[in-house]
């Protein structure tokens, strides 16, 4: 997550908007329990810019009153999630939050079936390869083999990018029935990552029609700079998107011609092995 002064003033009013939405439509809905969802808020507002947390700055980050804050983490502390220190009286996460994440790889089918050739592929290139699927307007890497030339690992499992940026999403994207397709990017926040981002919605709706036509997505400098991604869709029987392939490598290591020319190849074929 960012933190509030870095993210653009659209991106907060949008983000905003669709949480008020989301709430009220929560409270419309007599089977939803409250204090699950006001649990996982608390479970969820540790990152990386916040690896531990006061009991205030939790009710802040929550959006709780301090007893509600308390009541939650005296309860995820005795079930193991959270962990407080001492000396600081701050929260942390333990070991046991990692616990929804194993099972849902463990019990995931195309996580299971597609780690062979994930494998394949990454012995075979040497290259970053990740396996994503497509959430709301995101796409969300579920399985990552790094490369040895990577020195930067700003991306992991689990991690979140835009869909309308990214190889993988476009990939996926070009799979999906045209209003479908228009519809997640009308729900997106269109910005400019790089100087080089596809940003505009003619140009991503163009991209994504190339992408259809030749098979596999290729992304230059869009979602950071430098950055090479080429990415093909997995598809269920009935030809839908539930997943895409990408290779990720360094424009400092290799030219978008070669990696296109390389790459583009192996994530299709490796795509429809994972999808037959």
């Amino acid at each position: 997550m960012h933190p509030v002064s870095t993210i653009p003033t659209a991106e907060l009013v949008a983000r905003d908007v669709s949480e008020a939405a989301d709430a009220s439509a929560r409270r419309a809905d007599p089977l939803f329990v409250q204090s699950v969802e006001k649990a996982l808020r608390v479970l969820t507002a540790f990152n990386a810019k916040r690896p531990t947390l006061s009991l205030s700055q939790l009710a802040v980050a929550t959006g709780l009153d301090k007893s509600a804050a308390q009541r939650f983490t005296h309860t995820l502390q005795r079930l193991g999630y959270l962990r407080k220190d001492p000396r600081t009286k701050h929260f942390e996460l333990t070991t046991r939050a990692l616990q929804p994440a194993y099972h849902y790889t463990q019990s995931n089918p195309l996580i299971r079936r597609a780690m062979p050739y994930l494998l394949h592929l990454s012995q075979t290139t040497e290259e970053a390869t990740n396996l994503s699927v497509l959430e709301d307007n995101h796409v969300v890497f579920v399985a990552r083999f790094m490369s040895r030339y990577m020195l930067i690992a700003n991306v992991t499992v689990g991690s979140h990018l835009p869909a309308y940026c990214t190889a993988p999403g476009l990939a996926m994207l070009s799979r999906l029935p045209q209003p479908q397709a228009r519809a997640i990017l009308e729900a997106s926040t269109l910005r400019a990552y790089t100087a080089h981002t596809t940003w505009q919605m003619p140009d991503i709706l163009t991209k994504i029609r190339e992408t259809e036509a030749r098979g596999y997505a290729i992304c230059v400098d869009e979602m950071m700079a430098d950055d090479i991604s080429v990415a093909a869709a997995i598809v269920d029987a009935d030809g839908w998107p539930i997943g895409a392939v990408n290779i990720a490598v360094s424009k400092l290591r290799c030219e978008p011609d070669a990696a296109e020319h390389r790459f583009a190849p192996l994530v299709t074929s490796t795509a429809q092995a994972i999808s037959s």
